[in-house]
């Protein structure tokens, strides 16, 4: 595919629920994936991702706006679309009683064209369980077997959904070569993940969602330097420190000349500086002078993570584990 066409190009799309009061799940989103890339999109549940990624997929009509995915339209093209795109789910069910080589098998009956069975298995290391029951599988490898299910159409456009969510590290990294892989022929993914990590290191662009809007949109390293600094210091204020002594502290953090951004949640402090030393030493200097003790401090680069909590003022992960 030429790569300065368009994978996916929906302009002012809106998806509301009817109710008292009506839900607007998706309000005037605009996305243009450029063909032979990798895009991430990231929110919290109930951002609106979702929604979006399921009208993309032609799972959901949207209540108005454009959607036109590979150059054709859902409203007219819709079974040619289905056989240039492939989707994994976040939770795939298939039946128990098929081996991995026949479920495989049955999809890839879906396609006109596409991947051999052994092709597609063989691509995410799953050819020595093809006789294995689907129920005898583990979750990293089911995991696999539902991108295998993805990609046996030979698919221009692949979605992505959460891909490894529950996944051990080493499970993860394994789905991480198989996503590159697939990169690596030309091909086009759009990956949803709450992982800051992942969508670093495979996306080329990331689309930050926030109540039914996208809030940011850039490559990884666009995005982390709008935070106009690379360091992170994050520190853990004393739970019995008082109120009107805490309101003093937070304002005189926002004082300080080496802190660019000051963010507090609860007993949490999390601020970004350019230079960590001369921010360092201004924060313990404030807080030797104001008798505060903390019961801890991390220092680090900044990630998507600090471009999120800075947005939205709560994070991503803590999103998930709610």
């Amino acid at each position: 595919m030429n790569k300065d066409s368009l994978a996916i190009d929906c302009k002012q799309l809106f998806k509301t629920y009817p109710g008292k009061p009506p839900v607007e799940a998706v309000r005037g989103v605009d996305l243009q994936v450029h063909s032979g890339e990798c895009f991430g999109v990231l929110g919290p549940n109930g951002a609106g991702k979702t929604t979006t990624i399921e009208i993309l997929e032609g799972l959901l009509p949207p209540t108005s706006g454009s959607v036109r995915v590979l150059d054709m339209d859902w409203s007219t093209q819709e079974v040619d679309i289905r056989q240039h795109i492939g989707v994994s789910l976040q939770e795939t069910k298939l039946s128990d009683r098929l081996t991995v080589a026949e479920t495989t098998a049955l999809f890839r009956s879906f396609y006109r064209d596409g991947l051999a069975p052994e092709e597609a298995l063989e691509l995410v290391a799953l050819t020595d369980k093809s006789k294995a029951w689907i129920k005898t599988l583990s979750g990293g490898q089911k995991q696999r077997l539902a991108v295998a299910l993805a990609i046996v159409g030979d698919p221009d456009l692949l979605f992505l959904d959460e891909p490894t969510t529950g996944l051990d590290p080493s499970s993860r990294r394994q789905l991480w070569d198989i996503i590159r892989s697939f990169r690596q022929r030309n091909k086009t993914v759009m990956i949803t993940t709450h992982y800051m990590e992942e969508a670093e290191r495979l996306c080329d662009r990331v689309a930050i969602f926030d109540q039914g809007q996208v809030i940011a949109l850039g490559t990884p390293r666009e995005l982390i330097a709008s935070l106009g600094a690379e360091h992170v210091v994050e520190f853990t204020l004393p739970a019995d420190l008082p109120a009107q002594e805490r309101q003093s502290l937070n304002e005189s953090l926002n004082d300080l000349p080496a802190l660019e951004q000051v963010e507090v949640a609860g007993d949490s402090v999390h601020v970004t500086a350019a230079d960590s030393h001369s921010a360092l030493r201004q924060l313990f200097g404030l807080l030797e002078q104001r008798q505060v003790d903390i019961s801890s401090l991390t220092t680090r680069h900044a990630s998507l993570e600090d471009v999120f909590v800075h947005l939205t003022g709560r994070y991503l992960s803590d999103d998930l584990a709610g």
